[in-house]
């Protein structure tokens, strides 16, 4: 039997004697008011705010060249029924029951200012292509995308990655729900404009895709005009190996994985070598047959199997131990094989490598590898339910049981959390591609080349630590939106006091359970105000803000009634600590000079954010030391 590779192997893999090679592709939405081909605004609704909803099926398209494209071919053997929900914010284009109108010229000039940035080289006129997609993602079964860009690079420790190409794009539907024959999506966010950038596949080791994806993050986020948030930013990862093939991987949500996403295609690429040269080496084959095998499961205590209404099988010669062969953590090429089916819209597949089991019995599976005429050296794959479906999924496992005959397929994957992947389609080809005939051409002029390049959060960050901040607080208010506040505010009040009003006390009241998601802009600028003209204590931060959490409306007035520092506070003040003095006087005795620290702790609990915490220092020591030479 074939040892296979293990996580254990990747510690001590050398990836360039592999020939590992990886890219990057950034998908991330631009923070215009206007979606890329209508005037429809850029937010997000709740899926119940949805005024209507309406449905198509949707046809695979031949290229220009009248080529079918290999991805497109498989969606519609799916056979899905898409349902988009329909809002009072969303058009005729999205629908596509109306022509898209202009491309947007805001997005354009952001898209040339980031290729700017990257070094890259700019189209004379920019061309809007069209790019088949019917996985109902988009309502015309295509995907607008004009390329920007190309030829650039940027550098990542040292090191140089190449960028291919930018493109703007239209954000495709949101998916709300999926079922069997079923998906439904809502139109909000189809049509948002977001670039694509794809790097060459210069990173050579998992590490440095971290690295080069994070500081493509930076450069984007630095020019202030894309959204945040989640969902607004993804990551797709390209990766190949020597001998392998390259495959895309989509929907890495988060940077912390994306070494071991790299990892496990690296160990799941090698594993399916090992198996490519077992089955050449058994001289394994294929049947292109699906048979009916509901009969042998007639009387089964599978209740898959029992409610089915139809059983279907298909039998790989010569795979027998192959299909269980793990291949990345927790998943085995029968999982591949399960994800197809999933696909589908069936639950998943059977596979005698792993019966007799889940009400499957023994006798059932030597009936069932007699009446396909199968030995112990073959495997057998069995799906369950509405006969079309069932017979397409079990002819798409078997032509990918094919590709085990050859090696690592090229297709597109899915990102798992736990850094697996999933199958989810071929590799789209040039098939795809085709002009769009209603959206006119636009001249890359100057016009388009007149936004400022920004400065870098990572360099804006160095210079916040020079002005006394923390190296982790300074990145965080370098790469937060609120910079503007902060380059204002901190020329006239201490940066770690308008850095404590911009994030540090807005994390301590989330952390408290105050509604942090209610503070808005002009909450932070009219504290940051109230700091300047000394109308609150800095100790007041917490407090105002707090006010703003509870009810982002409340007025100037009522704050300053609620927090402004007065007379009548210090007066209090005074007489407060004259009180405490009497009461503490034998621990005053005791402990001198030592005793204020405890005793400022109790004057700041009564007084916090109703007198500056610097006054009530200096008043307690002077008062503590009359009290002491009285004493005396």
């Amino acid at each position: 039997m074939t040892d296979f590779f293990t996580t254990e192997d990747l510690k001590k893999m050398d990836y360039s004697s592999i020939g590992l090679m990886v890219g990057i592709e950034i998908h991330q939405q631009l923070d215009t008011k206007e979606k890329l081909f209508c005037r429809c605004p850029t937010i997000q609704r709740d899926a119940e705010e949805s005024s209507f909803e309406f449905f198509r099926y949707l046809r695979a398209k031949k290229s220009e060249m009248g080529e079918e494209d290999r991805a497109a071919r498989e969606e519609v053997l799916r056979s899905k029924r898409f349902i988009y929900k329909f809002y009072d914010t969303t058009c005729l284009v999205e629908a596509d029951e109306e022509p898209p109108s202009e491309i947007n010229r805001e997005a354009i000039r952001i898209a040339v200012l980031i290729a700017r940035m990257l070094n890259m080289k700019l189209v004379d006129e920019v061309h809007v292509m069209r790019k088949i997609v019917i996985d109902g993602s988009n309502t015309t079964g295509f995907q607008r995308t004009a390329l920007i860009a190309y030829d650039g690079h940027y550098e990542v420790n040292g090191k140089e990655i190449g960028v291919s190409t930018l493109c703007v794009e239209e954000e495709a539907c949101r998916k709300i729900e999926e079922g069997e024959d079923y998906v439904v999506y809502s139109l909000d966010r189809l049509g948002i404009p977001l670039i694509e950038i794809g790097t060459e596949p210069d990173i050579r080791h998992p590490k440095d895709a971290i690295e080069a994806a994070r500081k493509l993050g930076m450069i984007l986020r630095s020019t202030g005009m894309v959204k945040r948030g989640l969902g607004t930013i993804r990551q797709d990862v390209n990766i190949s190996i020597r001998e392998g093939a390259r495959v895309e991987i989509k929907g890495v949500q988060s940077l912390d994985i994306l070494d071991k996403i790299v990892e496990y295609e690296v160990l799941r690429q090698m594993n399916l070598l090992k198996i490519r040269d077992e089955l050449l080496h058994r001289n394994a084959e294929v049947e292109a047959n699906v048979y009916d095998v509901g009969k042998v499961f007639k009387n089964t205590k599978s209740k898959i199997l029992r409610r089915a209404g139809f059983i279907g099988a298909i039998k790989l010669k010569k795979f027998a131990s192959l299909v269980g062969a793990e291949i990345q953590p927790n998943r085995r090429l029968g999982t591949e094989f399960s994800d197809i089916a999933k696909n589908f819209g069936l639950g998943g597949i059977f596979h005698t490598d792993e019966l007799p089991s889940y009400g499957i019995s023994q006798e059932e599976v030597e009936e069932l590898k007699e009446k396909l005429s199968a030995s112990d050296a073959d495997a057998i794959i069995i799906a369950a339910g509405k006969r079309e479906r069932v017979e397409r999924a079990l002819m798409r496992i078997a032509e990918r049981a094919k590709l085990c005959l050859s090696g690592v397929p090229e297709e597109t994957r899915k990102a798992n959390e736990d850094g697996t992947t999933s199958y989810l389609r071929p590799l789209p080809g040039a098939a795809r591609m085709y002009p769009e005939t209603d959206v006119s051409p636009v001249v890359i002029d100057e016009s388009l080349m007149d936004l400022e390049i920004p400065e870098l959060i990572d360099e804006r960050a160095e210079r916040y630590e020079k002005l006394g901040l923390s190296k982790d607080l300074a990145y965080i208010i370098a790469d937060s939106p609120y910079t503007d506040i902060f380059e204002e505010y901190s020329k006239e009040l201490q940066p770690s006091l308008a850095a404590r009003v911009l994030y540090l006390a807005p994390a301590e009241l989330k952390k408290d359970g105050f509604k942090v998601e209610n503070l808005r802009r002009d909450h932070l600028t009219l504290t940051l105000s109230l700091l300047k003209e000394g109308r609150i204590a800095k100790e007041g931060v917490y407090d105002v803000l707090k006010l703003f959490c509870e009810n982002p409306d409340v007025a100037k007035d009522e704050v300053l009634k609620r927090i402004e520092t007065s007379e009548e506070a210090e007066k209090e003040l005074e007489s407060f600590i004259d009180k405490l003095l009497l009461e503490k006087k034998d621990f005053i005795a005791d402990k001198k000079e030592k005793s204020f620290k405890p005793l400022m702790g109790l004057v700041m609990k009564e007084f916090r954010g109703k007198v500056d915490g610097k006054v009530i220092a200096e008043l307690l020591q002077s008062r503590i030391r009359e009290f002491i030479e009285k004493l005396n």
